[in-house]
């Protein structure tokens, strides 16, 4: 039997990505999908394991484009933005969703962040109530 600490550690962590988001001069661009939905690409192509994704469209986080959030069942949630659609950050907040699901609060210490996800977090949420 497991140990609710334990459970929880080995519960899905959610990366919410928004697939609306466009960054700042995408109308001038070729693009032919916006910055969220080519990140969400990315992103979906490292999680794995116990991180999984989901697509919204609009977190309604439009001047801090390309915005997710990270949140589990009974654990803090963060919401993060100001992301492109690069290799790095797709891999930098995979990185970090990992390190949610294998906390039993979600919580993760600033010194174990990776490099890519520190200065952008925009809020925190606490989880509901049981």
């Amino acid at each position: 039997m497991l140990h609710k600490s334990e459970a929880l550690k080995r519960m899905t962590t959610w990366i919410t990505i928004c697939d609306t988001c466009k960054c700042a001069g995408w109308e001038d661009t070729a693009m032919d999908k916006t910055d969220g939905e080519a990140l969400a690409g990315l992103i979906e192509n490292r999680a794995g394991g116990d991180v999984a994704t989901r697509r919204v469209s609009c977190t309604m986080g439009c001047e801090r484009a390309c915005n997710i959030v990270v949140q589990g069942a009974g654990k803090i949630g963060y919401s993060l933005g100001k992301f492109t659609a690069t290799a790095e950050d797709a891999q930098a907040i995979v990185d970090y969703a990992q390190m949610h699901a294998d906390s039993a609060t979600g919580q993760v210490p600033y010194r174990q962040w990776p490099q890519g996800v520190k200065g952008h977090f925009v809020s925190r949420h606490t989880p509901l109530p049981e």
